[in-house]
């Protein structure tokens, strides 16, 4: 399970021609309707993935020059941004988000092997530059089942829910109030550890699957419990 940005960029371009297609059927009454995101339309998703990529060329950019760039020019910005876009019509909100996401391409393409080393400025602390092609995939994949379209988590590629998943679980690990517990993955020998194992559940599952519950997008009804009994609480995601 990599996260070599240079491998990892075919599947950025086919999560992108995934999300597009669903976008393309949308018509008006689908961009207004509410998204799994409280508070957001489809309209807001749509525009705050077409933003999310361009705040992913900021700092690519910052990563290939070296200046100091930020994703965002500031929090409230970012909001105003999502605000102001979410109401326009679908063919824009299509346009949008196709020609944000070539840039991103573009941004990719003309970044020199070095600069894939430095640390760039995220809204939630520093990052390797490595690390933005994963970081735009996710959100690509997680926020197309945010638009409630038909797209679910069942559909992730499983290369793609078992680097979420492990990423998930690592950081679980290491939250104190997240509830100890151990993660199997269906026909996997592999277990992924949350807190102390000793008396904590089994939960079991596929991997798409146990990782949409964890990060919020599933309530987790396929997932089975052992010992028998309720499925522990996760603390929200990022």
């Amino acid at each position: 399970m990599t996260t070599d940005p240079l491998l990892l960029t075919g599947e950025v371009d086919d999560a992108t021609a995934r999300l597009l297609r669903t976008v393309a059927a949308f018509d008006a009454a689908d961009v207004a309707a509410p998204s799994l995101l409280p508070g957001w339309t489809r309209g807001h998703v749509l525009t705050h993935l077409a933003r999310n990529a361009d705040g992913f060329v900021n700092l690519l950019t910052a990563a290939r020059t070296g200046e100091q760039i930020p994703m965002y020019a500031s929090a409230d910005a970012r909001t105003a941004d999502i605000e102001a876009g979410a109401d326009r019509p679908p063919a824009a909100l299509l346009d949008d988000l196709r020609r944000s996401s070539e840039r991103f391409v573009e941004a990719v393409d003309a970044m020199p092997v070095e600069a894939w080393a430095t640390s760039v400025e995220t809204r939630r602390g520093p990052w390797p530059a490595a690390l933005l092609v994963w970081g735009r995939l996710r959100e690509i994949e997680v926020h197309h089942v945010d638009l409630a379209a038909g797209y679910r988590p069942a559909e992730w590629p499983d290369a793609f829910a078992q680097r979420l998943l492990h990423e998930v679980a690592t950081g679980l690990a290491g939250r104190p109030e997240a509830p100890a517990m151990v993660l199997r993955f269906d026909g996997v020998r592999q277990e992924l550890v949350v807190g102390d194992p000793e008396g904590a559940p089994t939960i079991t599952g596929p991997a798409p699957e146990l990782a949409a519950w964890l990060i919020g997008r599933s309530a987790g009804e396929v997932l089975a419990v052992t010992p028998d009994g309720p499925l522990p609480t996760p603390p929200e995601w990022i």
